[in-house]
């Protein structure tokens, strides 16, 4: 069994483009056409194309490619400013606004043509709401939160290791890094997760991070998982992962 993941995308159209080039030249060389790839959320914000990204897996999603698609935590501020002009998160400690440049809100605006600043929330969202095509939100909306498979449980940023898989909160699966990346204890599922980026996809034993930074122009990470074996999809074949022994 084989199964194959990209970590957070972040506007960044090309980069998601040549993880998916990577990964088919992969499923042709074992023969696997029909393995499914998830995407781990952050469709938007910060890169440059996430009107194009979006458009992009819809079309792929709607002509029957085999991806699953979780939602993150900048999508879900990406479509509450479109549709209610909320631009805070009380998960961001720090107050800034999506439309602060440090989060990529502008950005996202900007590939639908929409001109904003931060602060002018009103009139942002004002145009936004003209801009931004409803079937885009209606998508991003509509996306689960986890996907599992096979003994591996894909979320966009990680669990409450505390909370029972069923009755995990929805601002954890999407936000969550206090108490889940300094846990070290077993778990139920390997987890596969991004919204943390690293310098390098790394392997922690009860869960794999694959952020890698595109969103900051950094490499976009492609993992593989067969048979119980985790490795990363380079342009040159499959390479091991970093391991950190805890």
């Amino acid at each position: 069994m084989r199964i194959y993941a990209i970590g957070d995308i972040h506007g960044q159209l090309d980069m998601l483009k040549a993880s998916h080039a990577r990964i088919e030249a992969d499923k042709a060389r074992v023969g696997d056409v029909d393995a499914q790839i998830v995407h781990l959320g952050d469709y938007t914000d910060r890169g440059p194309d996430s009107r194009g990204v979006i458009q992009y897996l819809k079309d792929g999603v709607e002509r029957g490619e085999p991806w699953v698609l979780i939602r993150g935590n900048h999508d879900r501020m990406f479509t509450r400013f479109a549709r209610f002009g909320i631009a805070h998160d009380e998960r961001i400690k720090s107050g800034l606004s999506w439309l602060d440049p440090r989060l990529g809100g502008q950005t996202t605006l900007a590939s639908y043509g929409v001109e904003s600043e931060d602060g002018a929330f009103e009139l942002a969202h004002m145009r936004a709401k003209k801009a931004v095509p409803d079937d885009h939100l209606t998508f991003l909306e509509g996306l689960p939160l986890t996907y599992e498979w096979e003994g591996y449980l894909f979320v966009h940023a990680g669990i409450n290791p505390k909370v029972a898989l069923a009755d995990q909160d929805e601002d954890d699966l999407i936000w969550i890094r206090e108490g889940w990346l300094d846990f070290h204890g077993h778990l139920p599922l390997r987890v596969v997760h991004g919204h943390t980026a690293l310098d390098a996809p790394t392997h922690f034993g009860n869960r794999i991070d694959i952020d890698t930074g595109a969103g900051y122009g950094r490499p976009m990470t492609a993992l593989v998982i067969e048979n119980g074996h985790e490795e990363v999809v380079t342009q040159t074949g499959r390479a091991p992962l970093e391991h950190v022994t805890t």
